[in-house]
Formats: C-alpha cells, structure tokens, sequence
C-alpha cells in the first residue's frame, strides 16, 4: 500500500513534468514558424516592392536629372576603391599560382590563367561585394534616413512619385556605370598580375599578352557584364526595398543600412553560383 501511495505521488509530478516540456517544445516549434513566417512574408513583400516601382515607373516621367547624378556618384565613390582592390587582387593572385605552376612547368599557363580569373570570377564577384559594401550601405541609409523623417511622404504630398525618383534613377545609373566599374576592375588586375612576372624577369610585356590572347575568348567579356548586370540589380533593389520599407525610428536606419548589405552580398554569392552553371554549363 505504501508503495502505491508513493506511485500515486509520483504521477501527477511526471504529467507536470511531461506537460511542461510539451509545453516548450509547442513553442519552439511556434517560434520557428513565425520566423519562418517572417523571412517568406519579407520575399513576398520584396517583390511587391518591385512590381509597385515597374507600375509607377512606367506611368511617370524619367528623372534624367537624378540619373546623371548617381551616375557620377557611384563612379565617383567606387573608381579608387577599385583600381586598388583590382590591382591587390592580380598582385595576390599571381603571387599565390606562380609556384605551383612553376612546379609543373606551366607558367606559360600563368597570365591566361590570371586573366580568365579575374574575367570570369574575381572581377564580377569582388566588384559587386565592394559595391554591395559601398553603394548599398549608402542608399538603405539614405533612404531609410529619408523615411523615418517623413521627407518620402512630404514627396508623396507634393505629388512626386517618390520611388520613380528615388530609387528607379539609382537601378538605372548602377546598372550603366557598374560594368564600367568592372572593365576597369579587370583590366586593373591584369595589370597587377603583370607586375610580378616583369619584376622576377618571368615574362616580357610581349610575351604575357600573348599568354592572355592563347586563352581569351569573347564570351568571357559577355559573361562577365551578365554578372555585373545583375549583380547592380541586385544591390540597388535589396537596398532601396530595406531603407523605403523601414519602420521605427534613428535607430532602424542602421539596421537598414546593415541589412541591405547583408542580404545583397548573400545573393551575390547565390546568383553567381546560379549564373556560372547556366551560362557555363
């Protein structure tokens, strides 16, 4: 009898026990689905995002004005960056291959392999990211300072189509000025690469642009500006969605600003892997 007494004790303290941690498992599993929730319901809002500006761009004039304007700026902002990262880029990656290839004998290999690099990959991809870090924390910022002062709804009340003005003429500038950025990038590079070989006596002028001639091909130039195209795209549409769509106060400009980084530099990395197995596949 006393053993069942205790067995009968014991119960109700066990179903606590198994309600509790039912209990905590219900919402954790609540908590994953909101977040879950969260992230689908901010895609699905991105491109609402987009198709609101396509409507309002077509039904408004073109800010030519602004156009040129972000043209020069991001040109402007950008162009030192990446003649240095461009150069530091060729300089690290002729340093880093040229052992191996000596190794094997292959350094004739060595300018077509450096200039195919940068065409293809290091070009595109670090220009975007320098870009992502440079033009998109700009824009998320400026746009999410501009929403969270209310400047957007005073455009709004004075009948200016604040996303025709604001965000359109950026897309469009980036979209133009970012291949140039990348050209430049590339030829930077190549440029830098040259200088190892010609400092250690390796190749002639003559003989490393003959090496790059061997391997180049016309395609490359093409699927480097597909890239670059969408990579702009990329950037400017995730860092206007992130500052325009703002909420809350100074603090949410950082945010913005963080997030819109963050986020088009993840689908940078994402769309290049995609674009290389469509376009090379």
């Amino acid at each position: 009898m006393k053993k069942l007494a205790g067995v009968i004790k014991v119960v109700p303290k066990i179903k606590s026990a198994a309600l509790k941690h039912t209990i905590r498992l219900s919402e954790k599993a609540t908590g994953k689905a909101k977040e879950i929730n969260g992230y689908l319901t901010e895609v699905a809002n991105f491109f609402l995002f987009i198709s609101s500006i396509s409507r309002e761009i077509f039904s408004k004039g073109f800010e030519f004005r602004e156009f040129i304007r972000q043209c020069f700026l991001i040109g402007n902002k950008t162009l030192p960056l990446i003649s240095i990262t461009g150069i530091i880029i060729g300089l690290v990656l002729t340093i880093q291959s040229r052992p191996t290839l000596v190794s094997f004998g292959a350094v004739a290999w060595l300018p077509g392999m450096v200039a195919v690099s940068l065409i293809r990959e290091m070009g595109p991809v670090i220009t975007a990211l320098i870009c992502a870090g440079k033009i998109g924390s700009g824009m998320g910022a400026e746009l999410a300072s501009m929403k969270v002062t209310e400047q957007i709804d005073a455009l709004d009340i004075l009948g200016i189509n604040a996303p025709n003005f604001l965000i359109f003429p950026k897309v469009t500038a980036a979209i133009l000025i970012n291949p140039i950025l990348i050209i430049l990038s590339m030829v930077f590079g190549i440029v830098g690469g040259y200088l190892v070989p010609a400092l250690t006596n390796l190749f002639t002028t003559q003989d490393y642009l003959e090496g790059i001639r061997d391997v180049f091909e016309g395609f490359t130039i093409v699927y480097a500006l597909i890239k670059t195209v969408v990579f702009a795209f990329i950037i400017t549409t995730i860092s206007g969605f992130e500052g325009y769509m703002v909420k809350g106060g100074a603090i949410d400009v950082g945010s913005a600003s963080t997030r819109a980084v963050v986020w088009s530099s993840i689908m940078i990395i994402l769309f290049n892997l995609i674009l290389t197995q469509l376009l090379l596949s």
